[in-house]
């Protein structure tokens, strides 16, 4: 009977994951709020109009969530007197504030709507905030799926190894990106996210000072974009100090990313190893040469990464407040 355990397991498991994610659907909150993403939209709309920022932080804010635990809102739990949230591990302490807010503020516009309130979960609400974030940088409209209820839990120590770190190179990055079922396209799509956003030089001051004993700059950074990031980012220099992630069109979510790994400008090891390593380069050079090819990997991407962990009414609610717990 014993051999029998493990494609009992397998079966058991797959079930699980159907379960959790045949609730997801396009028109979800058909009945309950029919109008919920034009209230998220323009929520989302004014909050940009305040702060750019509100792009590259809304969609960093998605990505940090869904690998922790799944899509399911815990990032942006506060922490309290008896316990540290996941927002306070160092790997998230980055975070910019205006994705929290943004997500804090399209969720109240939604519960101003007296048949909504209460109804729509925080997760979904993100979801749909990063989605509307990608179009306003001039990236892709793409349907969300829905049904996302709000996690139980946030803790730190629940993100330590989860999140792809910036010296990572492309085995550490596949494998991280397949445990949570996303393919190395998927991880070459979403590292693109990185045509928007900044970085501190802490994150990659080891690849300009101190890369080798052989050689103090990686010399797979093109060298005069190594100068610039020298000269932005001397020894001792403020941490503040924001460095944008693309150096070319920061503000346009673009294949520009990918061109810029082409000449040798990506910011970050895990960025740059994508056109060094010859398993992934060919798809660089064209998603380099195909914004169309680019914008449909990345939509089918982030459909995958959307349906990351996701929690049903037996292991989730709907919160009353997003950065609480009911």
């Amino acid at each position: 009977m014993g051999k029998f355990n493990f494609p009992m397991i397998l079966l058991s498991l797959s079930c699980l994951f159907l379960l959790s994610t045949a609730q997801l659907k396009q028109n979800f909150y058909a009945s309950t709020c029919p109008n919920v993403e034009t209230l998220v939209r323009n929520a989302v709309t004014l909050k940009f109009q305040q702060t750019f920022v509100t792009i590259p932080a809304t969609l960093r804010l998605f990505f940090h969530d869904c690998f922790v635990q799944g899509c399911d809102a815990s990032v942006i739990i506060q922490s309290s007197p008896t316990n540290k949230a996941e927002k306070d591990h160092p790997d998230n302490l980055s975070l910019a504030g205006d994705g929290f807010d943004t997500v804090i503020k399209a969720r109240a516009a939604v519960d101003a709507v007296a048949s909504c309130k209460n109804k729509v979960s925080c997760a979904d609400i993100l979801a749909l905030a990063t989605r509307d974030v990608v179009v306003l940088a001039g990236g892709p409209s793409y349907a969300v799926e829905l049904g996302r209820f709000d996690g139980l839990s946030s803790t730190a120590a629940s993100v330590e190894g989860h999140l792809p770190q910036p010296e990572f190179n492309l085995n550490q990055l596949n494998a991280l990106f397949s445990s949570n079922g996303l393919n190395q396209n998927d991880m070459i799509a979403l590292s693109a996210a990185h045509t928007l956003g900044f970085s501190h030089c802490d994150r990659f001051a080891n690849r300009i000072y101190n890369f080798s004993k052989s050689s103090p700059i990686d010399p797979t950074l093109n060298q005069q974009y190594a100068s610039q990031l020298i000269a932005m980012c001397p020894k001792n220099v403020d941490p503040a100090v924001a460095i944008n992630m693309d150096p070319t069109t920061p503000n346009t979510f673009d294949n520009v990313y990918y061109k810029n790994l082409q000449q040798g400008k990506g910011l970050f090891t895990s960025d740059q190893v994508l056109f060094t390593d010859t398993r992934s380069k060919p798809v660089v050079n064209s998603w380099a040469s195909s914004s169309t090819a680019f914008n449909n990997a990345f939509i089918t991407a982030m459909t995958k990464l959307g349906r990351v962990g996701v929690k049903t009414a037996k292991n989730g609610n709907i919160r009353l407040s997003c950065d609480a717990f009911n």
